[in-house]
C-alpha cells in the first residue's frame, strides 16, 4: 500500500486593486486588494517513485520528466515551478537531499488565465511537501514561501496577492506594505450580499493565454516616474479597492459594478498592452446584451474577463459572449483555501512513463 499526498488550492478573482500589490508600489505607498477565490482549482499530488528518480508530470501540459536525486539536475526542469519548490522544501526541511517522488500537477485553468493559476500551483506544491515535511508553515508561511520562490527564487515577475488569496480562500481584502508585510482581512459579508454578487457573475476565457511579464515590468516602470500615468492610476486602483470593500459589505452590486468600470479605466492606462481588439470586443458585446460593470481578470492582454450583469440578463449575457466565441459561464465562490489530504492506495505506483 503507497501512501499518496493530494493537494488542492483555489483559483481567484480580482475584484478591484489588482497591480497595487507590484513592488515596489506597495513598498512606498502601500498596496490594498479585494478578491475572491472561485471553484476551480491547482492541484498537486506526491508520491513515493520506485526508481530511486524524482519525477514531475504535468498531464495538462503534457510535460513528464525524470531526474537524479541531484539539485543542479532538477534546476533544468522544464516545469519550473515543480523544481522549484522541490529545490527549496528539500533545503528547508531535508538538508537539501531530495526525495525519490513522483510530483503530478493540474490546473484548471490554462496558464495565463488571469486567475492567478500560477501562483495557485505554487502555494499547492508547497502545501503538498508541507505535509510530506511535516514542516511547521502556518498560513502565511506557505504564503510568503510561495511568493519567495515564485519571484525570487525563480525570478518570475508579479505581485504578492495571488499566493495569499490562494492560501486563505474566500473574499478577502488584503493590505500590502514595506518589508513584505501583508495584512489578511476576511470579510464578514453577508449571505445575502454575497449569493447576489455570485448570482450577478459571469466570467469568461477570451481563448488567449497571455504572459503577463511585460505588461507587470512596464507597471513597475512606471511607478518610478512621479508625474506619470501608470502612479496616478495606481493610486486609484487602491482607492477603488477602498470603496469597493465597502460596497461589497453593504451589498450594493450596482455600484460595485461602476467601481469596476472605474477600475478598469485606470487599469488600462498603466501599461500598453492590457487591452485587446478582442477584449474590446467582447467588452461591448456582454454590455450589448446587458451587463453594467466589467473588467479583464489579472494583469490583462487575454486570459479571462469578468462581468457584472443583472441575474435577469445572466443567461442572454453568457449566450452572447458564446456565440462571439468565448467561453462563458457563472462562477461559484468558495470559502477554503489550501488544502491537503493523504490516501492509501492499493495499486502500486509504477513508473511515470518518463
Amino acid at each position: 500500500m503507497t501512501t499518496t499526498i493530494r493537494a488542492r488550492v483555489p483559483l481567484r478573482l480580482g475584484l478591484a486593486g489588482g497591480g497595487t500589490d507590484l513592488s515596489p508600489y506597495c513598498d512606498r505607498f502601500g498596496g490594498a486588494v479585494l478578491n475572491t477565490t472561485i471553484d476551480r482549482y491547482a492541484y498537486a499530488f506526491i508520491a513515493p517513485s520506485s526508481d530511486g528518480r524524482l519525477h514531475f508530470v504535468a498531464p495538462d501540459l503534457d510535460i513528464a520528466e525524470s531526474f537524479p536525486l541531484d539539485l543542479a539536475a532538477v534546476a533544468e526542469a522544464r516545469l519550473s515551478l515543480h523544481a522549484g519548490v522541490a529545490r527549496r522544501m528539500a533545503l528547508l526541511y531535508a538538508d537539501g537531499k531530495l526525495a525519490p517522488l513522483t510530483v503530478t500537477s493540474y490546473v484548471e485553468a490554462p496558464a495565463g488565465s488571469g486567475l492567478g493559476s500560477s501562483s495557485a500551483l505554487v502555494v499547492a506544491l508547497v502545501e503538498a511537501f508541507r505535509t510530506y515535511y511535516n514542516a511547521p508553515l502556518g498560513l502565511y508561511d506557505v504564503a510568503h514561501l510561495a511568493f519567495e520562490i515564485e519571484r525570487i527564487d525563480l525570478g518570475l515577475a508579479g505581485g504578492k496577492q495571488d499566493q495569499y488569496a490562494a492560501t486563505f480562500g474566500g473574499i478577502n481584502y488584503i493590505e500590502f506594505h514595506a518589508g513584505d508585510r501583508v495584512i489578511v482581512n476576511p470579510l464578514r459579508v453577508s449571505p445575502s450580499a454575497a449569493h447576489e454578487l455570485e448570482t450577478s457573475m459571469v466570467i469568461c476565457f477570451t481563448g488567449v493565454s497571455r504572459r503577463s511579464e511585460a505588461i507587470i515590468i512596464e507597471q513597475q516602470r512606471g511607478i518610478g516616474a512621479p508625474d506619470g500615468d501608470a502612479l496616478e492610476s495606481l493610486h486609484q486602483l487602491k482607492s477603488d479597492a477602498i470603496e469597493m470593500k465597502d460596497a461589497l459589505l453593504r451589498g450594493q452590486i450596482p455600484r460595485m459594478a461602476a467601481i469596476l468600470n472605474r477600475s478598469w479605466a485606470a487599469k488600462q492606462r498603466t501599461a500598453a498592452g492590457i487591452s485587446t481588439g478582442l477584449i474590446a470586443e467582447l467588452h461591448k458585446v456582454a454590455f450589448a446584451n446587458g451587463a453594467i460593470g466589467g473588467k479583464v481578470s489579472g494583469a490583462g492582454g487575454g486570459g479571462f474577463m469578468m462581468f457584472i450583469v443583472p441575474p435577469d440578463r445572466r443567461v442572454q449575457v453568457i449566450r452572447a459572449l458564446t456565440e462571439a466565441g468565448a467561453d462563458a459561464d457563472g462562477v461559484r465562490f468558495v470559502t477554503a483555501g489550501a488544502e491537503s489530504w493523504t490516501v492509501d492506495i492499493d495499486a502500486p505506483q509504477g513508473r511515470t512513463g518518463v
